[in-house]
């Protein structure tokens, strides 16, 4: 039985070290051959329009942070564009017009897109004033605080008799 135990120990041993090696092998040489990207600058007109824009290669995401090599050539595209004197809105319509109206991520600022624009605030406003309103009314129908009238003296005799009768049980003589 123990012999049996030393061979799986080896065969793990052997076996859970091929990948390793394989792996460090593979390092060194994509080491090599990898090129060294350095962090570029971006045209700020081309961080403008790349900020507007869906992702077209990534459903869901935007074009900015999109993972895709497509992506990362448009992306290079569109700063090229922005290098070349175009405007942030001039290239948002340019890739709009090649991929679809549907990877547009920011409402236009133009006819039916100010609403969307206009109506969060518009709704929020509408909201703050529907609870300041009610809440107004609420403080005005709350009734005035009611002042007692005088207990009469019979009252008073019978209310200092029941409070020394209770003081008296609460203190009990032994």
């Amino acid at each position: 039985m123990s012999r049996f135990f030393v061979t799986l120990g080896v065969s793990l041993l052997v076996c859970g070290g091929l990948p390793m090696q394989a792996a460090a092998q593979d390092s060194l040489v994509s080491a090599d051959t990898t090129e060294v990207r350095r962090p570029v600058t971006v045209h700020p007109e081309a961080e403008r329009a790349i900020s507007e824009l869906r992702s077209p290669y990534c459903p869901g995401l935007m074009l900015e942070v999109c993972p895709s090599p497509a992506a990362a050539d448009l992306r290079d595209s569109i700063d090229v564009l922005a290098r070349g004197g175009l405007t942030a809105d001039s290239i948002v319509e340019r890739v709009l017009a090649a991929h679809g109206e549907e990877w547009r991520a920011v409402p236009r600022r133009e006819g039916t897109g100010w609403w969307a624009w206009l109506m969060p605030p518009a709704v929020l406003l509408l909201g703050l004033g529907v609870v300041a309103v009610l809440l107004a009314r609420r403080r005005r129908a709350r009734p005035a605080p009611s002042s007692a009238p005088e207990p009469s003296p019979e009252d008073s005799e019978k209310l200092r008799r029941a409070l020394d009768d209770l003081d008296a049980s609460e203190h009990p003589e032994w």
